[in-house]
């Protein structure tokens, strides 16, 4: 479905500004967005995904992942074709790069009471926009967002973090929780594998943060290109500046996309990004993509005791008493 987009400036000589990622777009007419989902129609920019999804799944929250957002609930997710980043990793390219590189839109049409509707007949406990970029498909989610409120439902965002301020202002009332990318701690990085900057990542983590939203955050470790001790640090040390009760998922890497000389993430790599980000004070540092590693687990910060046990996207066992930890009564951190 199209409909016009939020967002956005008119130029002159029918050129438009997108200003829903940092990208900031300048589009002539007959053009589309580095997203490949927001065209300029003779001066007007418009959404070519809206209520178009392409993936509609009820997922374990643990997927997305999130491990202090009420733990063992069920959370229904929904996407549309595209993105802002070109990731040369990417698990859902087929999806996400759609419209670039076959300059495709497809899907079902969806309106949000319908898809709210369904999430609360699948008994989840959250919305989650995620698979490919939320920010891209801005104005489904909002809509959506802003219906599943008013039914009781949480809203939760898995994002590469390249919204501006001016997107976040309007989330903020309606989202409760997002898991960020942080893919690097180098420009270098961002630019030459994801086609983006790393300053945009960083300060919207620092204002989701500020206005409350419960953090999470996820580190894909590919070897030889983001897994140095010093890059690694730097991360830890960036996430611990803004709280050290953020969850950091560090996840295991397997070759996919345009990335097939890369090899699997070796398991040492995972334990030593672990260490370092404990060393850095985190509270909880997570090992993804690795099922029965004591990394899936959560344990006190006060006193070490097992809280909550976890087999890939399973909870085994959930110690907890109601928020706190049963030995010691230390309130844990995120939303239960």
């Amino acid at each position: 479905m199209i409909r016009e987009a939020m967002l956005y400036e008119k130029l002159p000589e029918d050129r438009v500004q997108c200003s829903v990622c940092a990208h900031r777009c300048k589009i002539n007419s007959g053009r589309r967005g580095l997203c490949g989902v927001r065209e300029n129609k003779d001066g007007t920019l418009y959404s070519m995904v809206y209520g178009t999804l392409i993936a509609e799944n009820v997922d374990p929250i643990e997927k997305k992942p999130f491990f202090h957002v009420y733990p063992a609930s069920l959370s229904y997710s929904i996407a549309t074709v595209g993105c802002n980043f070109r990731c040369e990793f990417c698990q859902n390219a087929d999806i996400s790069q759609m419209p670039r590189t076959s300059m495709m839109i497809m899907g079902d049409e969806v309106s949000p009471a319908e898809i709210v509707r369904c999430a609360r007949k699948s008994g989840s406990a959250t919305l989650a926009y995620t698979y490919t970029e939320p920010t891209v498909y801005i104005e489904t989610a909002l809509d959506t967002a802003r219906a599943a409120v008013a039914e009781g439902l949480k809203n939760v965002f898995v994002t590469n973090g390249y919204m501006t301020r001016e997107t976040l202002e309007l989330l903020k009332p309606c989202l409760a929780a997002a898991n960020v990318d942080l893919k690097s701690f180098r420009d270098a990085f961002y630019k030459k594998y994801c086609g983006a900057a790393l300053a945009p990542v960083l300060e919207i983590l620092t204002t989701m943060k500020a206005m409350g939203i419960w953090l999470e955050i996820t580190t894909l470790l590919i070897p030889g290109l983001n897994d140095s001790e010093e890059e690694l640090a730097d991360i830890a040390s960036f996430i611990a500046g803004l709280d050290v009760e953020i969850p950091w998922h560090i996840s295991r890497f397997h070759p996919q996309y345009k990335m097939l000389d890369r090899s699997v993430t070796p398991l040492d790599t995972l334990k030593r990004a672990r260490a370092i980000g404990r060393r850095a004070g985190l509270h909880h540092v997570y090992s993804g993509n690795v099922p029965g590693d004591e990394g899936e687990n959560t344990y006190c910060p006060n006193c070490s005791s097992l809280l909550i046990e976890r087999y890939g996207f399973r909870i085994v066992k959930n110690l907890l008493s109601g928020q706190a930890c049963p030995s010691c009564g230390r309130k844990l951190a995120g939303l239960f």
